[in-house]
């Protein structure tokens, strides 16, 4: 199968997520706290670590880190009510709210108030939970363990003669490859800006989510003057 086959949007809007997200996560990296923040892997981990030394402190940080990030993955959850990439899904609704945490995560940041940490993973458990599930490929677009698996898989088939699904393996590793460029351009974009890059993924879910909440309604309305015809 060929690229071209793909959904467009389902491309397009991919690829242009985990660009934001690799933007994001570097952000977190270099910052104050030097940690990620678009997944929970490590942060999980220093939990534990916390746990185990008795660090109060930073077991309450790290905990409400991985609540914020369940917290965002919930409301998308309530919100779009589907797990299935679709077109007509409230897609834009998720995109605004995390451009808005985006907006008001920059200020806290820039003044070493830890709350802005909590928005900002907030703002990825929406994302992540907002792209679930396209052509039978699990979709994430902020973290990449399982996608990297998912590759691994297909490259051993391949290499035992077995089918691969061509269409999804160009998906996944198109996130990766984004998402490692959007870290290139976020470490750029830090040592210039500092966490207001972070702007430049709120502007740009912003504008996404608002051109997608205008193209639903225009979908709803045609499909209504379509029924009453």
């Amino acid at each position: 199968m060929t690229i071209a086959k793909l959904q467009p949007w389902v491309l397009v809007g991919g690829v242009l997520l985990a660009f934001l997200a690799g933007i994001i996560n570097s952000t977190g990296f270099l910052g104050v706290q030097h940690q990620g923040i678009t997944h929970l892997t490590g942060t999980t981990t220093m939990l534990g670590i916390s746990i185990a030394e008795g660090d109060f402190t930073n077991i309450g940080h790290f905990a409400l880190l991985i609540g914020a990030f369940m917290g965002g993955c919930a409301a998308s959850g309530a919100i779009i009510r589907d797990a299935t990439l679709r077109l007509g899904r409230r897609y834009g609704v998720v995109l605004a709210i995390e451009a808005l945490l985006l907006f008001v995560a920059v200020p806290l940041l820039d003044v070493g108030n830890i709350a802005g940490e909590y928005l900002a993973s907030a703002a990825c458990g929406l994302q992540n939970a907002m792209a679930s599930t396209y052509s039978g490929a699990v979709l994430r677009t902020t973290h990449f363990s399982g996608t990297l698996t998912d590759l691994g898989i297909f490259i051993g088939h391949r290499l035992r003669g077995l089918p691969v699904d061509g269409r999804r393996v160009r998906l996944l590793a198109s996130l990766v490859v984004s998402f490692a460029i959007g870290a290139v351009a976020g470490t750029l974009l830090f040592g210039i800006w500092g966490y207001r890059a972070l702007y430049v993924p709120a502007v740009a879910t912003g504008f996404a989510g608002g051109a997608y909440g205008l193209y639903r309604h225009w979908r709803m309305q045609a499909e209504q003057t379509r029924k009453s015809s």
